[in-house]
């Protein structure tokens, strides 16, 4: 979430460095302490695509989520500068405005059981050349209830602009517009993907857009958020609430990964504080805007979802991700190969707790209600390479080849290049040649669905648009699987 970022901001560009004062980049080592560091410390100018415009703007190269570890095999990134391109002009600080009444929590949950949530990944733009019209021409519009918008950062504990570009000032054509009418350079006037968004809203009103702030590569943030709950509440309603595009989102998702626990970075803020932080953000959103949260699938016994105290916050939220994919992959490169996002366990599973079932009861046991929870469907397969054995739990010698990044590929390529050849744990998996990939199917997507149903689940999420067909064949299995 992502993908968590979940966030590949350099998916499928060409990359040349223009200009770059660049510190020493430290690789992290595939330690236990390595794992609680930082990655990257790098400051760079980029032109990507081949289209200067896109210069200057904040950009990670590796798309972690759920658990994996960065290791020093091939692994980098940097951070640009906070430059302003494309004609466009830097964020003005918004200003204050009062607190709404503190309220308790909202005393109903959203309809249960057929709510689809997809995630639009703000990066998508660029190499993937996914915007939000092609939600409209999938046909994938007419099967949402909510969009996640990923991401927001919360560097220093503050909520701020992800891509300033990507998000308000890139000039779509009529062509590429979701009502066929071109953006404008009047002052004032809002572009990039937010304008793309009030469009569709106008055309589906009964879509809800959910800027969620985090991710893997900015989950960071939320450390100091912790240490001052109300003062992050504040900057991001400001944010949110700003003049320009307060209409276009009905709520805030908060992708903290993880509390209490180790995600690209460790955060020992203690296990109150995911409740403190959720709790801010709602008396100071008040009880009618939606808060929701991507949180840890780990249903192991001790595992991040025992690490902080979930279901206190979960209380005050609308809905909850629990992010049910990722659990296995190419992060480890010698296997044993499994499919990253199993419902139920089976004999081999390499990790036990590992499984979306798992976490689901896990949240139950705690007091979280079935209604408010999402599972979580991916719309990508992970895969290894040198694998000789075609069931799982075979060995490998590395990440299978991927169009954007080794390891990971979208559904709409592999169904084609490697189409699945079994099912296990209630998803599928393929062989073909020498790789081996895991990943969903619009069977086992019908199968999950019956799974969520059947536990009273509040529906699905998806991460992320852009994976599925170009007819949205993956939604169209979540849709009418939730009946």
């Amino acid at each position: 979430m992502k993908r968590s970022l979940r966030q590949v901001l350099l998916a499928g560009a060409v990359v040349t460095v223009v200009a770059a004062t660049v510190a020493a980049v430290p690789l992290v080592q595939a330690n236990a302490a390595a794992a609680c560091a930082p990655a990257w410390s790098a400051s760079a100018v980029y032109v990507k695509d081949n289209v200067v415009s896109y210069q200057g703007h904040n950009y990670t190269a590796k798309w972690w989520t759920q658990n994996e570890v960065p290791t020093a095999s091939g692994q980098w990134g940097v951070w640009a500068d906070n430059g302003v391109c494309g004609g466009g002009t830097t964020p003005t600080t918004p200003p204050v405005t009062s607190n709404p009444p503190t309220s308790n929590p909202p005393t109903s949950n959203p309809p249960g059981g057929k709510n689809v949530v997809g995630y639009f990944a703000e990066w998508g733009v660029y190499g993937r050349n996914y915007h939000v019209k092609n939600i409209v021409t999938s046909g994938s519009a007419a099967k949402l209830t909510h969009i996640l918008y990923a991401f927001g950062n919360t560097t220093g504990g503050q909520c701020s602009i992800g891509d300033s570009y990507a998000d308000y000032d890139k000039a779509y054509t009529a062509a590429d517009s979701v009502d066929g009418v071109a953006d404008t350079w009047d002052a004032g006037a809002l572009r990039g993907n937010f304008n793309q968004l009030r469009k569709l809203k106008r055309l589906y009103p009964n879509i809800k857009v959910i800027w969620s702030f985090g991710g893997w590569t900015w989950s960071g943030g939320f450390t100091q958020a912790a240490a001052n709950p109300t003062g992050f509440a504040n900057s991001c309603y400001n944010l949110v609430k700003d003049s320009r595009w307060a209409d276009v989102f009905d709520g805030i998702d908060i992708d903290w990964e993880y509390p209490n626990a180790c995600g690209l970075s460790c955060d020992a803020s203690g296990p109150a504080s995911y409740n403190n932080v959720i709790t801010a953000l709602r008396n100071r959103f008040g009880s009618s805007f939606l808060i929701t949260s991507a949180i840890s699938a780990d249903g192991s016994n001790g595992g991040k979802l025992d690490a902080a105290d979930y279901a206190s916050g979960i209380s005050k939220l609308n809905l909850v991700f629990p992010m049910t994919y990722d659990y296995f992959g190419a992060f480890n490169p010698q296997g044993p190969t499994a499919p990253h996002s199993p419902l139920t366990s089976y004999s081999g599973i390499p990790q036990q707790g590992f499984w979306s079932d798992a976490a689901i009861q896990k949240l139950k046991s705690k007091g979280v209600p079935a209604s408010k929870m999402l599972l979580g469907i991916g719309f990508y397969g992970r895969g290894w390479t040198g694998v000789t054995q075609s069931a799982p739990g075979g060995t490998a010698t590395g990440a299978a080849p991927g169009t954007y990044e080794a390891g990971i590929e979208d559904y709409k390529v592999l169904k084609n290049s490697c189409p699945a050849t079994g099912t296990i744990g209630g998803t599928a998996y393929a062989k073909c040649g020498s790789n081996w990939w895991g990943y969903d199917t619009p069977s086992t997507i019908a199968g999950k669905m019956t799974y969520a149903k059947q536990q009273g689940l509040g529906g699905a999420f998806f991460w992320e648009f852009s994976g599925d067909t170009s007819n949205g064949e993956l939604i169209t299995a979540i849709k009418n699987g939730l009946g």
